[in-house]
């Protein structure tokens, strides 16, 4: 893999499964008007709620909660600042359709009908570089569970420009050089997967 400009990037999966109540434990905002929700859930500290890849969010409610929306305001994969307003359930969960890396704030634009709890989905989005890159080679360590890894241009939709198979082999390891100018992504190197039950355990991208 020649060339002094090529960069390494190294990832651990996400092995947190999805979890209800992991961003705000549950709560029935009734003070009248737009209310913050309490970021409290197993996964926050000092009112921010923080993901090991970024996560879609879901909300839960008790009771019939569509007519209500939910604010959500952290920031994306790569750290910038981002909001979705996501419709609100009806004795049901819903999910949102952006991916978060931290969630610094929940709003709900009045008094709900039923006990809320505040989360996120086991589907998650890391990336290794949000810029034009080639990737040269993939060094991954695996786990027990088999599957395949995509490599996506230009975010969590983006075609899929490299797909990895990986085996049901816990601990093994395989190198993964890709020969020639390696695979171009013109909008960055993004990869979807499954938290709770990874199909890699870490891997290293190379890249340039």
């Amino acid at each position: 893999m020649a060339g002094s400009d090529v960069k390494a990037k190294y990832i651990v999966a996400d092995t947190t499964a999805a979890d209800a109540d992991g961003v705000c434990q549950s709560q029935t905002p009734a003070a009248g008007g737009v209310q913050n929700l309490t970021i409290n859930g197993a996964l926050s500290s000092g009112g921010v709620a923080t993901f090991v890849a970024a996560r879609l969010i879901t909300i839960t409610s008790a009771g019939a909660d569509s007519g209500r929306t939910f604010t959500v305001t952290g920031t994306d994969v790569n750290g910038n600042v981002q909001t979705e307003s996501i419709t609100g359930p009806a004795t049901a969960t819903v999910t949102g359709t952006k991916y978060f890396r931290t969630v610094t704030q929940v709003s709900v634009d009045a008094n709900t009908a039923g006990a809320i709890t505040v989360g996120m989905a086991n589907n998650s989005l890391e990336v290794v570089y949000a810029g034009r890159a080639r990737v040269r080679g993939v060094y991954l360590i695996h786990t027990s569970t088999a599957g395949t890894i995509p490599f996506r241009n230009g975010g969590a939709s983006g075609t899929a420009m490299l797909t990895i198979p990986t085996p049901a082999s816990a601990n093994s390891t395989r190198d993964l050089v890709i020969p020639d100018e390696g695979i171009m992504f013109e909008n960055g190197v993004y990869l979807t997967y499954t938290a709770g039950t990874t199909v890699f355990s870490n891997f290293t991208a190379m890249y340039n």
